[in-house]
């Protein structure tokens, strides 16, 4: 019996390619196909696959670092392999620190980096496909990622995109406003913003906001 693999993501398309080029690998066996996290969570509990294929868009109201952090509880032993439309180097960075395998960006000929992917976390080695490896390098070179989007990062991200004001995210979340001026202030570095407006944008327009 061959590897069990996965493929979970919302595009029909995309899974019917994928299943095209696994075909292709005879060692490879694929156990279940879902096109959402609802599906995706019954499936793990009825046979975990050795390797999960996974879009980071798959769950609409999840960012993907979350999905990523929950389906490592979920199935900890479980290698993820995340295919992304977007290869910003510090989202890269951020999913490689949540847990994930591999990253391949879909604009790459899947056809032959997916099967290298593959063979690759098998072997216990991490891999990004070329233009995720360029944006992941930019980014490691720029020191834009010394700190990361941690859990209360990502929390007060999510809370300013709703329209909250510091003073209320630190009622809710039980600690002092200059606690949360003091993340929101990471964040505006970390995504070069001025402005919560242009933190929202910039975090939505590198994968890191559903």
């Amino acid at each position: 019996m061959g590897i069990s693999v996965s493929i979970a993501d919302e595009a029909d398309l995309t899974v019917t390619g994928i299943q095209a080029v696994l075909g292709n690998q005879p060692d490879l066996q694929v156990v279940s196909t879902c096109r959402s996290l609802a599906d995706l969570v019954f499936s793990l509990e009825q046979k975990c696959p050795e390797i999960l294929l996974l879009s980071n868009r798959l769950e609409p109201n999840m960012d993907g670092i979350t999905l990523v952090e929950q389906l490592h509880r979920t199935a900890p032993r479980m290698k993820q392999i995340i295919l992304s439309n977007q290869s910003d180097g510090l989202l890269v960075h951020e999913l490689f620190a949540a847990g994930i395998s591999a990253f391949l960006y879909k604009g790459d000929p899947l056809s032959y980096y997916l099967p290298e992917a593959v063979q690759a976390v098998l072997r216990n080695k991490p891999y990004l496909s070329p233009t995720a490896n360029a944006e992941y390098l930019i980014a490691v070179q720029s020191g834009q990622n010394d700190w990361r989007m941690d859990g209360e990062a990502r929390t007060v991200l999510h809370l300013l995109t709703q329209g909250y004001r510091p003073q209320e995210i630190a009622l809710m979340r039980g600690v002092s406003v200059r606690r949360v001026y003091w993340v929101n202030n990471k964040l505006r570095r970390r995504f070069g913003a001025e402005t919560n407006e242009h933190l929202i944008a910039r975090a939505a327009e590198e994968g890191f906001l559903s």
